[in-house]
Parts: C-alpha cells; sequence; structure tokens
C-alpha cells in the first residue's frame, strides 16, 4: 500500500471538508442559520445534501451486504427511495412543510409538529424520541464506514470508529446545519462518482451487463442454504411469496426503509432550509439521479460480488468474508479494484458515513437543546405556544458554560454512537437502519401526513397516534418481530420464550405494518371525538398552502 499517496489523498479531502466547514462556520450568526441553514440553500446544496443524509454507508455498505447474500430482490428498494423518498416527498410533502414550517417558523421537525398542533408535549416527546433512538442508527453508519477503513486500511476497527466520530463532531459542532449541507454537497459529489465508477467496473471486470447478470442467474444452485430453508430462489429471482424471507425482504428491508424514509426527521428539516418551491423544483431531477446511481450501483454490486469471488476464489460472496454481511462491499473493494480507486472509494465510503452522521449528531443535538431542555424550560402553566414564540424566529439557545445545551447533545450523540457502535454484532447494519426508519414511520409518519394535509386534526388526535405508534412499534420490537426479540432477550427473561407469538408469518413481518395502522386510527378516531382546533392556529398554519403562493 501506498501510504504516502493515501496520506496525501487525505489531506487533500480533510481540506476541503475543512474549509467548506469554515465557510459555514463564517455564515452561522443565528439559531435560524445552526438549524435551518438560513432557509436561502442552493437547490443543488439542498439536492446532494438530501441525498447524501439519505444514503450513508448503511445504504452502500449494509445493504450492499444483503443483496451480496440475498440478491437483487431489494432493487425494489431503489424503486421506493426513488417513486417516495424523493418524488413524493419532494412534490407533495416538500412544498408543503417549507411553506407550513416557514408559517410557522419553525426551526426543527419536532417544533414543527408541536407547533402545528400548538403543544410542547408533542415537541420534547419527539424530540426525546430521536434524541434515545437514533444513536442506534448512527452507530450502524459508523459501523459500516470502519468496516472498510479496517478491511482496506489494516487498521483497527475500534481507532477506525474514534476517528470519523470525532472528525464529524468537529464541523456540526460550529457549523450547525450550513456546516452539515455544505459538507454534504461535497461529499454527496465525491459518494457519485465513485459509485458509478463502481458500477461501470464491475460490469467490465466481470465481461459485460447480459454476461454478468447470466452468470449470476447461472449460480442459482450455489444459493445460501439457509437462504434456501427461508424461502430464497436465487440472486437473481425474488424469494417464494409468503416465505418467512419474503415477509422480511418486503415488510422490513423494502417497505421499511422505502417509506420509513418519508418520516425521517433529518430529512424532513430539508426542506424548510430553501427559500422557495422553485428551489425544490430543481432540486428534485438532481437528486433523483444521486439516489438512482447510489442506491442501484450498490445493490447490483453486492449481487454481482458473488460472481467475482467464485470465478477467483471457488467460494460465493457471504462464505469468502466469513458469515459478516457488512464485509461484503469493503473486501470486494479492496480485492479486485486497483489500489488508487480503493483510495477514492474510501473517500466515498468516508463521505457517506460523513454527511448522514453529521445530520444525525445535528439532528439528535437540535432536539435535546431545542424541542427537549428550551421546549421544557419554556412550557409554563400551558401545553400551547405563545404569539410571540410563533413569531420569533431567532431564538436564544440555553448555553451551559461556553456551549449551546444543542452543541452538548452533538458531543453525548457522538459518544452514544460510539458505545453502541463497539456493542453491536456483525450484519447489523442493514437491519438497524431498517429498525430506525420503521419506527420513525410508525410514530411520525400519520401525524406528520394529518399535519400537512388534513385540517380536522386536532392536538389530541395528534398526541394519540404520535403516542400509539411509537409503543406499539417498542412493544412489537421486544416482544413478538424475530430479529430484535430474540436479541435484546428482554422477552425470554420475563416470559420464558424467545417471542409472544411463534407462528408463520406473524414474527417475520416488520412492526410497522401493525404500527401505521394503529397510529392512523388512533389519530383520526381521537381527532373527530375532540374539538377542532383553533381557526386562528390553522389559519397560519395553512397561509399560502393552496392558494399557488410561492
Amino acid at each position: 500500500m501506498d501510504y504516502f499517496l493515501l496520506g496525501i489523498v487525505f489531506i487533500v479531502y480533510f481540506l476541503m471538508v475543512g474549509y467548506v466547514g469554515y465557510l459555514a462556520w463564517k455564515r452561522t450568526n443565528s439559531s435560524e442559520d445552526f438549524m435551518v441553514a438560513g432557509r436561502q440553500t442552493h437547490p443543488y446544496i439542498m439536492a446532494l445534501s438530501y441525498g447524501a443524509t439519505f444514503i450513508s454507508t448503511a445504504a452502500i455498505v449494509g445493504f450492499g451486504g444483503v443483496a451480496g447474500k440475498y440478491g437483487m430482490g431489494i432493487l425494489w428498494l431503489a424503486f421506493l427511495n426513488i417513486l417516495i423518498g424523493i418524488f413524493i416527498a419532494f412534490v407533495f410533502f416538500g412544498k408543503r412543510t417549507r411553506r407550513m414550517g416557514k408559517n410557522l417558523g419553525s426551526l426543527t421537525f419536532p417544533e414543527f409538529l408541536g407547533r402545528r398542533f400548538n403543544s410542547k408535549f408533542i415537541q420534547y416527546f419527539s424530540g426525546i424520541l430521536i434524541f434515545c433512538a437514533m444513536p442506534i442508527y448512527a452507530a450502524v453508519v459508523l459501523i459500516g464506514a470502519a468496516r472498510f477503513m479496517e478491511s482496506s486500511l489494516m487498521l483497527d476497527f475500534n481507532v477506525a470508529l474514534l476517528v470519523l466520530a470525532i472528525v464529524i463532531c468537529g464541523y456540526v459542532l460550529f457549523g450547525g446545519l450550513k456546516g452539515v449541507m455544505y459538507t454534504d454537497a461535497l461529499q454527496g459529489s465525491i459518494m457519485f462518482i465513485g459509485m458509478l465508477i463502481l458500477l461501470v467496473f464491475i460490469y467490465w471486470v466481470l465481461g459485460g451487463v447480459t454476461e454478468a447478470n447470466t452468470a449470476l442467474t447461472n449460480m442459482a444452485h450455489l444459493y445460501p442454504a439457509d437462504a434456501i430453508a427461508e424461502g430464497g430462489t436465487g440472486w437473481t429471482s425474488f424469494p417464494r411469496f409468503g416465505s418467512p424471507f419474503w415477509w422480511s425482504l418486503v415488510t422490513t428491508t423494502i417497505m421499511g426503509v422505502g417509506i420509513g424514509a418519508l418520516a425521517q426527521p433529518q430529512l424532513a428539516v430539508r426542506f424548510m432550509t430553501v427559500k422557495s418551491d422553485k428551489e425544490l423544483h430543481r432540486s428534485l431531477l438532481i437528486g433523483a439521479v444521486f439516489i438512482f446511481v447510489m442506491t442501484g450501483s450498490a445493490y447490483v454490486v453486492g449481487s454481482l460480488c458473488n460472481v467475482y469471488f467464485y470465478q477467483n476464489f471457488g467460494q460465493i460472496a457471504i462464505d469468502y468474508v466469513g458469515g459478516n454481511m457488512d464485509s461484503i462491499i469493503p473486501t470486494f473493494i479492496s480485492t479486485a479494484l486497483p489500489e488508487w480507486f480503493v483510495y477514492i472509494f474510501l473517500l466515498s465510503l468516508l463521505a457517506a458515513a460523513m454527511s448522514t452522521l453529521s445530520s444525525q449528531y445535528h439532528t439528535q443535538g437540535t432536539a435535546l437543546g431545542h424541542d427537549i431542555v428550551d421546549a421544557l424550560k419554556n412550557k409554563g402553566d400551558s401545553d400551547g405556544y405563545s404569539d410571540l414564540e410563533i413569531k420569533t424566529k431567532s431564538i436564544k439557545e440555553t448555553k451551559i458554560g461556553f456551549i449551546s445545551v444543542s452543541q452538548l447533545g452533538i458531543l453525548i450523540a457522538v459518544v452514544l454512537s460510539l458505545v453502541i457502535g463497539l456493542s453491536l454484532p456483525g450484519s447489523i447494519v442493514a437491519l438497524g437502519t431498517s429498525l430506525f426508519m420503521g419506527l420513525c414511520a410508525a410514530a411520525f409518519l400519520p401525524v406528520y401526513c394529518a399535519a400537512l394535509f388534513w385540517k380536522r386534526a386536532t392536538k389530541e388526535g395528534a398526541i394519540a397516534g404520535l403516542l400509539s405508534g411509537t409503543f406499539t412499534s417498542l412493544f412489537l420490537l421486544v416482544f413478538v418481530f424475530k430479529k430484535t426479540a430474540t436479541g435484546l432477550g428482554i422477552c425470554k427473561f420475563i416470559f420464558g420464550v424467545d417471542m409472544l407469538i411463534n407462528t408463520m408469518p406473524w414474527y417475520t413481518i416488520d412492526v410497522m405494518i401493525f404500527a401505521i395502522p394503529v397510529s392512523v386510527i388512533f389519530t383520526v378516531v381521537v381527532s373527530l371525538l375532540t374539538q377542532p382546533m383553533e381557526k386562528e392556529i390553522l389559519d397560519r398554519s395553512f397561509k399560502g398552502l393552496d392558494s399557488g403562493a410561492k
């Protein structure tokens, strides 16, 4: 390994990151700058920041590894990522979120929901949920990048985790969301180029598109035995309908992440960073192309790794890497590609990890500082907001010494993700991502939809939907869903069984499939049984949403 060349590449990369982080720090002068980038973000920066936050090492390493073991059925997730995560998110959710967020002066996603329903309880409960649950997602993103550094640079896994966390923490701590979005745009560009080169390379080395895909199809007899037992049929075919594998792939991996993206706090806040709908329209195409290349490449390359490893080493991918799915993509990169590309792809993975982690740390920090501490501090005797609070855009944050509570929250989030990352088992990246996105969908999606599209929704209905979705998800994760119930061991400790329901297909269906309908029912029924929201709040929230105002 040419450590001199590697050092030069890394120095240039970190100088670039440092420079854009410095620009963001110089341009961050208020809470609005720190939390929503001043609402003046360029469409290119917004699109790449959204995409780079959406697509992390979890997608490249985690879901690429899932494709390596189980095949191309996961490509349906790429379709949903574009249809729901980009088109529906930008066209139907983005414009209304931007306008309503501006009307309400919201600086975070929990505050957006809280002000829409005039409930500080919604704000600080949502903040608590985000701050407690997101470290798991952050940890699996850290793991994805650290695994590649471990396999390609021979760097100790624990050291890699620590270095990544410290670097990201630096520019998020001082640059706020501007620092996050500026560096996201840089990192997203690097990610796009790296993944495009990787896709072209694997088809070139395997003899072309037709030859590579045909070879993978003809390897069906080598498909992992445990996957066949669960209903798998091959790398280029979908699992048997109704089998445990089918339920897991469709409900957890495809729907859990595909639908869950709509209710991701770190993504929703991006819509509030642009000044008009025009910027969202311009961002749409850029975001769609970015997601298509990033996800499609990761899933195709992951599957085709089997052809490469079998032709060159006589083993399928999962066997060659010793059973850890999270190592398939990193091992292929370090084994098959020229040394110079290993460096480029290392930067791509670092960029993917840093872009997503920076958004996660920023979201957790503002959840603690703005949505929990400040919301509780200013709660008073009422659960609602005063007119002064609604009109005030630049709120002075609570400080502890020389840093704000939001910055302290970022530090705590970094430590938590490190601790969790060191304790999680292998092959966890994709599952951890799916579970977090599914939990967010169950907790937030029905309430978020009601906030944007249903004027009859009430504060009581929103609270009921938020609580029912959250606690239904948590109950099912702990006591019913096999992958988490057996791993946590709480059900075994209390009831003496791995899970309360041991009948197919119930223990294989993602908790989101049950929790979202429960949340919808509670939101609708309780709203219809309670008094409508005050006209003043509705008029303020929906001002300009249906009139075509920009």
